[in-house]
């Protein structure tokens, strides 16, 4: 993805080696040279690190660096100027080297990306909600972070499968069926006007309610509040309605398929809003049958142990963990059980996949540690092959959100009060003002969705984050809306100019006898960044790499903007750099934020 001729890395590297051969009289050994980015507070594009040179220079850091920095100035063409900061040796890049990378990259369509498919096979899953409630905000950051990804990897070349794995079964889906055949008399989404997954979800609302009140009055009567949490009424009928589903009892099937239809119906409105999508579905209610036979197997190869009551689980006590249960008493699957089934079936159903990324929050930390064990206890081969990306959870300003208390907040209302969001801040920034009303709705949900992803996808996943509506988007920041301003600048300046020089094509503009200025240089060296950004966002799965580059190069091109003429400049060479410049910045962008799953508008 580095062109050619172009690799500052190497282009020094080799250069220092050189210099320590000619002024030292040694060769550099493995690991003696090491090179970095120029740190943001000093001057400079590529740091060598002196330290480890010392030994071989008997100078101290300060004298070897400033020994290094006369040579490569002196021999070195493409280096233009150096400091010294104690043992660090920053050079800075000419800019014939940086007007040679950019006339090389401005030919390059797909510059810093790999060839498709050339890369090992990888399967992302990400949503995997629960066909008991409609999505929310928590849903929101792990399918922005599952379907970026899922780009990002594609960008450098891995051929990608993105999944989701429908929790469409269990004790949770049955409380809110049990809760709407008791409390529901027949309502539907149409009867009701709700989303189908919307209804569902005041149903598991509606079992949390009456669960309480049934626990209060046991407590009363003198049992524990755990005693009295699996004694209720409607919880011995919830697992009873699980029982019943399991050995296929047509009536509970029956009520199950309508009620996840009304789900799956709402699911897909709010995927398409969202902007994401699939390659392939996998059902709980399948798998897990697979997980039980797996379990089967392994209590027979004496990987499980079976209580007396019938029930079976693993012990990795020995593992620093602890034993888990996989079937209850009476036969039933847990929630990890379809987890054992499904990783094994992905790699059966796709035998070239390299590995898998669960796509899951922080808090299930622990069931990946099991299940990953459990599938080596099960001598599978590929469990190693199974990758838990971790992220953290989103609050806001009132707390955590709770599904079962109904305090969460949900993702279409949050997308749609964006879409407000953004309409309100535009009108109080004069912007879009002339547009056709038709045309302004559409640019708001565009506006609203960008600020929603960007700003969900800047914090490293790892993190908690708090979320702001309004910080999210201001079109000064580092915001997503802010850096679909810099694009649309991009697009006018280009529309602008062709308006009046029909059929000029920035890519083969003569600009050969223009030199760079320090803002334009600037510019292109962060333009260089790129193909390496974009790398190792793919090795760490962190999509605010991207986030964060997209807006450097944003605020950087609007510095050049502020001090150069672009479409007025006399000096047709320079024009027509600058019109490449913006053509190229434009381009990057645009892709970066591609990556992050948002659109450009190309007016604003």
């Amino acid at each position: 993805m580095m062109i050619s001729g172009f690799d500052m890395h190497a282009l020094v590297g080799d250069a220092v080696r050189k210099a320590c051969s000619e002024l030292f009289s040694v060769e550099l050994a493995e690991g003696q040279l090491q090179l970095q980015k120029t740190r943001k507070e000093f001057e400079g594009d590529i740091t060598v690190v002196v330290f480890p040179l010392t030994k071989l220079s008997k100078l101290s850091p300060e004298a070897t660096g400033e020994a290094l920095g006369k040579f490569l100035t002196e021999q070195v063409a493409h280096v233009s100027k150096f400091n010294v900061v104690k043992g660090f040796l920053n050079l800075s890049m000419s800019a014939e080297f940086w007007k040679g990378f950019f006339a090389a990259a401005l030919k390059q369509d797909d510059f810093g990306f790999a060839s498709p498919n050339s890369a090992p096979h990888v399967m992302v899953e990400y949503s995997s909600p629960n066909t008991n409630k409609p999505l929310h905000l928590g849903h929101l950051r792990n399918n922005f972070l599952g379907y970026s990804v899922s780009e990002i990897l594609k960008a450098v070349g891995h051929r990608v499968t993105k999944v989701q794995i429908i929790n469409d079964r269990g004790i949770h889906i049955c409380k809110s069926m049990v809760a709407w055949k008791n409390y529901g008399n027949g309502e539907t989404p149409e009867s009701s006007g709700l989303k189908g997954d919307k209804l569902v979800g005041k149903y598991y609302v509606e079992f949390d309610k009456a669960h309480k009140a049934q626990m209060k009055a046991l407590i009363k009567q003198g049992m524990t509040e755990e005693q009295a949490a699996q004694q209720t009424a409607i919880m011995q009928e919830a697992q009873e309605m699980l029982r019943l589903w399991e050995a296929r009892d047509e009536a509970t099937i029956e009520l199950w398929t309508k009620m996840n239809g009304w789900v799956y119906d709402g699911f897909a409105s709010t995927y398409k809003s969202m902007g994401v999508d699939f390659d392939k579905l996998y059902y709980e209610s399948n798998t897990y049958i697979n997980g039980k036979e797996e379990v089967e197997k392994g209590l027979a190869a004496g990987a499980f142990f079976q209580k007396e009551d019938g029930s079976i689980w693993i012990d990795l006590t020995d593992e620093g963990l602890d034993q888990k249960a996989l079937l209850r008493k009476d036969g039933t699957a847990m929630y990890i059980t379809q987890d054992i089934g499904t990783a094994i079936l992905r790699f059966r159903d796709f035998p070239d996949l390299a590995y898998q990324i669960y796509t899951v929050g922080n808090e299930q930390e622990y069931h990946f540690k099991v299940l990953f064990m459990i599938l080596k206890k099960l001598g599978f081969e590929k469990a190693d092959q199974c990758y838990h990306l971790s992220y953290g959870m989103v609050e806001l300003p009132e707390g955590k959100m709770k599904s079962r208390e109904g305090t969460v907040v949900d993702a279409d209302d949050l997308m749609e009060e964006m879409a407000t969001v953004a309409q309100e801040v535009s009108a109080e920034q004069g912007k879009l003002e002339g547009l056709p009303e038709a045309e302004r709705n559409q640019l708001f949900h565009i506006i609203g969705t960008a600020a929603l992803k960007y700003f969900l996808l800047r914090v490293d996943p790892k993190k908690n984050m708090l979320f702001d509506p309004k910080e999210s988007i201001d079109f000064n920041g580092n915001t997503g809306p802010s850096v679909q301003y810099t694009y649309v600048r991009t697009q006018a300046i280009q529309r602008r100019y062709a308006e009046a020089h029909p059929g000029f094509n920035p890519k083969e503009a003569n600009s050969e006898g223009h030199t760079l200025s320090t803002a334009e240089s600037e510019v292109v060296a962060k333009m260089y960044e790129w193909p390496a950004v974009l790398r190792m966002a793919a090795t760490t799965y962190n999509p605010a790499d991207i986030a964060h580059y997209s807006y450097d190069l944003a605020k950087l091109y609007n510095a050049f903007y502020q001090d150069h003429q672009i479409v007025k400049e006399t000096d047709e060479q320079a024009r027509n750099f600058r019109l490449a410049l913006t053509y190229k910045t434009g381009v990057v962008i645009r892709e970066a934020m591609r990556l992050l799953g948002i659109s450009m508008p190309d007016r604003m």
